[in-house]
């Protein structure tokens, strides 16, 4: 039997942690999506309000299986 994936992306954002916004990229990908295989990281970026990280950007590349 063949398989096909597909690829997306999409930016997890989060005050707390890079780790944190990977895991909310995956977590929202997996409420509208179903078998989610894989992932890797893009990027990794953050946003700097006053001298300090204001949020943590993870772009996440989910994998999941055509039906």
């Amino acid at each position: 039997m063949s398989k096909a994936y597909k690829k997306i992306e999409i930016v997890g954002i989060s005050k707390e942690s890079l780790s944190d916004a990977i895991n909310v990229a995956i977590e929202r990908a997996a409420d509208t999506l179903h078998g989610l295989s894989w992932f890797e990281v893009g990027e990794l970026r953050g946003r700097i309000d006053e001298g300090r990280v204001a949020e943590y950007q993870a772009t996440v590349k989910v994998g999941f299986r055509l039906d």
